[in-house]
């Protein structure tokens, strides 16, 4: 078994991080979409760079190899990167009205199934609770369905997205805190 250890993401980080989510999204996502799904969803699923900024994204690593990326938000933003094709919304949420956000959830597919996104996961959920919020959300590829699923997340609605007239399956999910 490997050992992970876990950080919050940097700066020096950003470089890194571009080819292992494309990585992820074109290899983790084969068992759910069509290769046209996977290309069009690379406008939604992406880096987002305020994360980092806002000091809520983490990065896993292995022997000093970032393996897995995500975090949280507390910004209204449910999903999407930097170049995102739709509307991004940095306003700060109410933790006392609104869930957190999980966010931009990615594993090197050689490490998938090995904990690596249970492990951010915990990280968003701690760090969102010690943020006051008491409920998290976020939107969910089909890939990401079972390991949500399997830490007490609900689905709430399917929010298929199109993209360039490619629709792209997803579900919005939430889960209570504490």
């Amino acid at each position: 078994m490997a050992k992970f250890t876990v950080r919050l993401a940097e700066e020096r980080d950003l470089p890194e991080l571009p080819a292992l989510i494309s990585a992820s999204v074109g290899t983790l996502q084969k068992s759910f979409l069509t290769d046209a799904q996977i290309e069009a969803s690379r406008a939604i699923m992406s880096l987002d760079t305020q994360l980092v900024r806002d000091g809520t994204y983490f990065v896993v690593e292995c022997d000093g190899r970032i393996v897995g990326c995500g975090g949280w938000s507390k910004r209204a933003t449910l999903y999407g990167g930097d170049n995102s094709v739709h509307a991004r919304d940095p306003a700060l949420l109410d933790p006392a009205r609104d869930p957190a956000r999980v966010r931009a959830m990615y594993t090197h597919p050689d490490f998938a199934r090995q904990g690596v996104a249970k492990i951010i996961l915990a990280m968003c959920e701690t760090a969102a609770a010690a943020e006051g919020f008491a409920r998290v959300g976020l939107m969910a590829t089909m890939s990401g369905v079972p390991l949500y699923e399997a830490n007490g997340y609900q689905a709430v609605a399917p929010n298929p997205v199109d993209v360039n007239g490619v629709e792209i399956p997803l579900i919005k999910m939430a889960k209570s805190l504490g």
